[in-house]
This record gives C-alpha cells, structure tokens and sequence, in this order.
C-alpha cells in the first residue's frame, strides 16, 4: 500500500487550496471552500482512485488524545480530510489510519481482529507480515468512495461483530487501483457500464481460520486488504453476467474475466498479484479471485 505521511499532505493541502480552511479538525469532515484539482499522481494507474491514505504524526498529541470520557476500549477516530476537486467535479478524500500498534490482545479498540500472519511466525516477505494500520470505520463511512465505482463498504466485512463500531478495516489501494483497470478494460471489450460486484473483501484474522473454507488458506491475502473475490455485475441482481455471451452463465464467463485481468497485469506489471477461479458457491454463481500481492500466482486457472 502507498502510505502518505502527514508532511506530504499537508503539502499536498497547502499546493492545491487557496482556501486557509482546507484541513478538517478530528474527527470531523469539512471540504475546501475552493476547488482546487487534486494531483495526477494521487489517482492511481487508472487515473479513478479518489482516496489516500495516510499514517498519523508520531509526535500529534491531538491524536492520542481522546478526553477524559473516552470509552478506552474504543480507538480513537483518525481524522478524515475532503476536498472539493475541480478535476473530477467530486470530493477527495485523504483518509488517516489507526497504526497497527493500537491493536492490542488482538482487538482494535473493540472490534477483534486476531493475529496476521506475520505475528504468528516469520514471513517470507516482507509484504506478508502485518499491515501498517487499520481505517477507522463508521457506519457513516461505509459510503464513502474510494475510487469511481468502489467504496469503502464493498471491501468491508460486516457477517461478524455486526453490533461492533467502528470496525477495523485494512484496505490497499492498490487493489482498488487495480480493480478500476479491470472495468476500464471490460468497457474496452464492449461490456458497456460493467459493475464489478466485490463478494469478499477484508476478511480478519480471526474469520479466516475460524472458517473452514478459509482456514485452509492461513495466508490469505484477504488479510492484508489487497484481495478481493468479484464478479461483473452489469444489472445489480447480484449474479455473475454472461460476459462471453452464450447464452449461459458457468466456468467460461470466469475465464473471460480472467483474460481481462490478465491483460490488466500485463499493461500495468506493478499492480501483479493473484488470480484463482472459482466455481459457483452460491447465487452470485462462479466468481474470481483478484489480488495486487506483487508477486504471480494462479490457481483453478486453465
């Protein structure tokens, strides 16, 4: 995950915004009066990207400082910046993070997680250790766009704790990044206004090896927030579509799915990472794994 440091968006504010008022206070949201355009480079290869993420100030006491009727088993709420882009006509959103630190006996604040990879025993890379930090997530943010077509909500995992607030989230925008290629490319094969539907995305620890499906894949990617199971979902019923037109919907049309990403890794070999096909589980029928590890593996793929 591209990480920003808090120097680098307060540069990115001050270049941007005419606007003294451009920086919202924790934890509240405020947008720049102005509307300024948000840099190229913070959009992602795909140019859709409308977030950023970025790790608090060690030293901003603000943000360890959470009043004296802070509920201590709740972590503090990071600050969330909007601004208002003329390059787009919406919002920007620089997004700060939990540091991964704050998790303690496995629960950040309430919400437990478990333990990563990472914790449990040496990895083999560096990318499969522990994630950097957590975003802070509110039923308020579950709308909240992360890039053109995905929020926050599609990658969040809300079957468990479902009375927990907020929730741990891990998400790399990479995938989404990534994701975002995949419908460009979709478009460009004449699926016109596809929407990539995201059954699964993060998925903790804890429900990774508690569930007997996922349990045998300790190592999911789905932990580390750069995994996503999907499939294209032009009408909304929830249902994979009949992407190579045959008047069925089976194994062929994940296949289809897989040559556009192939063809996505191709074009972009930064965003590499995993590809696995599966068959129907359910009524969202066959579906395929997509992941930006930074590294090539393929599985269920002929």
């Amino acid at each position: 995950m591209r990480f920003f440091p808090r120097p680098i968006l307060l540069a990115v504010l001050i270049a941007v915004s005419t606007a003294s008022g451009a920086m919202a206070s924790r934890p509240a949201k405020r947008v720049a009066p102005s509307e300024p355009s948000v840099p190229d480079s913070l959009r992602g290869r795909s140019g859709q990207l409308r977030a950023a993420v970025l790790l608090p100030a060690a030293s901003d006491s603000e943000a360890t400082d959470l009043g004296s009727d802070a509920d201590p088993r709740q972590p503090r709420m990071p600050a969330l910046w909007s601004m208002a882009d003329s390059g787009t006509g919406g919002l920007f959103h620089f997004i700060e993070l939990i540091p991964f630190a704050e998790k303690q006996d496995g629960r950040v604040g309430a919400y437990a997680v478990g333990r990563f990879p990472g914790e449990r025993r040496n990895s083999r890379h560096r990318e499969w250790g522990v994630p950097q930090g957590f975003i802070a997530l509110t039923p308020e943010m579950l709308s909240l766009p992360v890039s053109s077509h995905l929020t926050l909500g599609d990658f969040a995992s809300l079957r468990d704790q479902r009375d927990v607030w907020p929730r741990a989230l891990v998400l790399d925008l990479r995938l989404v990044d990534k994701l975002e290629l995949i419908l460009a490319a979709l478009r460009d094969s004449g699926h016109v206004a596809p929407r990539l539907k995201v059954l699964s995305g993060f998925r903790t620890p804890s429900v990774t090896l508690r569930n007997a499906r996922t349990a045998s894949a300790p190592d999911s990617r789905h932990q580390y927030g750069d995994a996503a199971d999907v499939i294209v979902d032009a009408n909304g019923d929830g249902r994979m579509d009949d992407l190579n037109r045959d008047g069925r919907v089976d194994l062929n049309d994940a296949r289809y799915l897989v040559r556009i990403v192939l063809a996505v890794e191709a074009a972009y070999p930064d965003l590499i990472g995993g590809i696995g096909v599966y068959r129907a589980t359910g009524a969202a029928g066959p579906f395929v794994h997509v992941d930006a590890r930074g590294e090539r593996a393929r599985w269920g793929v002929q």
